[in-house]
């Protein structure tokens, strides 16, 4: 129902920035909320941030707030992370959802983009 592509990740050093894309495809226009999430090797999926499609209103996880901001243009229906003063424990691999008005579940999800913190 809804198409998702990530990306914009790749190698950079502590301290740098990485900004990751994800533009939705399809219906569009079921989409209630964006979500980025991560997973390291061995590790649970973690969620990261989200923003409420329509009015904008933006959450974050603790380890995240105040470092990343989650941004969303409608007209591309495209939603951001901006990712600033990365740590090496930032690495994963990055997964933009969408959270449908139908459902509490994110059933949609894109295929992921690598993001690598060097120390």
């Amino acid at each position: 129902q809804v198409q998702l592509v990530e990306s914009g990740g790749g190698l950079v050093q502590a301290g740098g920035s990485l900004r990751l894309s994800c533009a939705a495809s399809g219906r569009t226009n079921s989409i209630y909320r964006m979500g980025w999430f991560r997973q390291a090797p061995g590790k649970e999926r973690e969620f990261v941030a989200a923003i409420n499609w329509n009015l904008g209103t933006t959450y974050y996880a603790d380890s995240v707030k105040g470092r990343f901001t989650v941004s969303r243009d409608n007209a591309k229906s495209t939603v951001y992370l901006q990712m600033n003063s990365l740590k090496p424990e930032d690495t994963a691999v990055y997964y933009c959802a969408a959270q449908r008005y139908t459902s509490h579940e994110y059933a949609d999800w894109g295929q992921g983009t690598q993001v690598t913190v060097s120390s």
